[in-house]
């Protein structure tokens, strides 16, 4: 395997996908092998690739273990930008 971030800020759902589409690759996994471990079609797994909001918090841990993903959450850090006025708020 190539060397690659041992772990990857997600702030948009794009980024999520990207990231669940580039770690099955890495891993030489197709979308139908995915699907069998995580019990959805690979019809489903195409979906949610592309449409990653749409994932459940309990299909995102599974697809994760599926695919070796370890699932962290921690403070973002400010910058000027992400402290800006306009900034979006969840």
């Amino acid at each position: 395997m190539s060397a690659y971030p041992i772990s990857q800020p997600l702030v948009t759902e794009p980024q999520l996908g990207q990231l669940l589409i580039a770690s099955r690759k890495r891993r030489k996994l197709t979308q139908a092998q995915v699907a069998q471990r995580v019990g959805l079609s690979q019809n489903r797994i195409s979906y949610l690739e592309k449409n990653p909001g749409e994932l459940s918090f309990r299909q995102l841990l599974s697809w994760c273990a599926a695919i070796g993903l370890e699932l962290q959450l921690g403070e973002r850090i400010v910058t000027e930008l992400n402290d800006a006025p306009d900034a979006p708020e969840w």
